[in-house]
Formats: C-alpha cells, structure tokens, sequence
C-alpha cells in the first residue's frame, strides 16, 4: 500500500473510532435512562407523603360572653372559665351611670356563649307576687309568669330571642305550670334549664 493511501484511510478510521465512541455513550445514557424509568415502575403506588395538620379547637379555659345593656363599652368578651358576671361587667368597660346595679347578680358564674343585658335604672322588673312567691330579678327569683322580655334577659344563656319565645309560650299555652316547662320551649334544653332551675320560679 503506497503512502498516499495510508494518509486516506486513516481520516477514515478516525471517524469510524469517533461514531463508536458516540453510540457507546447514547447506549450508556439510555441504560440510565431505562433503569430510572424501571426503579419509578416498582415503587408501590399506594405510598403517599401524609402530613398532620392541626385543626384548631376552642380554648377550654376561656368563655366568650356577649355583654350589652348598661355598661360603658357593650360588645363581645373572652374571660377566663370560672368568671363570674363582675368580671365579664369589668371586662366591659364597667356599669354605666344609670345602671341598675342591685339588678343583677355579681357573684354568679357565667357560661360560654352567654349574652349578659344589664339594665338600666327603670328598666328592672318590679317585684311580681305569684304563685310560688316569685320576684324579679332584683328580690329574688324571676317568675315565668310575670316577667318581660327585659327580666328574662338577665337570666343565664337567655338572650331577647329566647325571651321573646318564652313570652310567646305563655300567652299560646297559658302560665307556666312549673319550671320543667321550660323545656317545651324552642331553643331551651336539659343542660340550659339545669342553669336556669335555681334562678326562675312559676
């Protein structure tokens, strides 16, 4: 073979070693390729990444209590649990000047949800002989059967729509009979009226 065409073949050589390399790489890569693809295949479908989100709750130490009536600054306030009605007074602001505050009784725990109505001076139900000696609210007992809706307010949990449904009671049903018939009323329950039992009369 004459020098010439030695120098011809080896470009050709040359570019022969150079595609070998090429394909080898291409082969490499698709082998990788192919093993990732496998590896996804086979890992089970039913694996899923679970995250716990906290789903908040109320704060069993606190009550949420809806103040109004007399008092300097009316609205909605959260006490801590064993508040009585003073606290919830203070927390609104304090009795306003014609306040009634011999009308309402400081000393009593509240309950969560609560709608607290201070009256004003005027405003407070007279004392109402009854069946059962009932007075109002600021001599003792509210009596089912004399009260407004005024008087009812003042009462635990009650607030001017379930006084106006008791009101509405008595004059479809005639008086109240006792105080279990409390519960024949829309809206009031067995652990509403446990609240109420000590502090209404018929």
């Amino acid at each position: 073979m004459s020098p010439s065409e030695t120098e011809q073949r080896l470009p050709a050589r040359r570019r022969l070693g150079l595609g070998a390399v090429v394909v080898v790489a291409l082969a490499a890569l698709a082998v990788t390729v192919g093993i990732g693809i496998l590896r996804g295949q086979g890992a089970p479908a039913d694996v899923v990444a679970v995250t716990s989100t906290p789903v908040a709750t109320p704060n069993a130490a606190e009550l949420y209590v809806h103040v109004s009536g007399a008092v300097r600054e009316p609205g909605l306030y959260v006490v801590p649990a064993g508040s009585r009605l003073v606290d919830a007074v203070a927390a609104a602001g304090g009795f306003a000047k014609d306040a009634a505050r011999d009308a309402v009784n400081l000393a009593r725990t509240v309950s969560d949800g609560e709608q607290i109505a201070v009256p004003r001076k005027g405003e407070e139900t007279a004392p109402a002989a009854g069946p059962g000696g009932g007075t109002g609210p600021g001599g003792g007992k509210v009596n089912l059967n004399t009260a407004d809706e005024a008087a009812l307010d003042t009462l635990p949990r009650i607030g001017p729509a379930i006084a106006q449904r008791i009101i509405q009671w008595r004059e479809d049903n005639g008086r109240f009979t006792s105080v279990e018939d409390l519960l024949a009323v829309p809206g009031i329950g067995e652990k509403m009226l446990a609240s109420l039992r000590d502090l209404v009369t018929v």
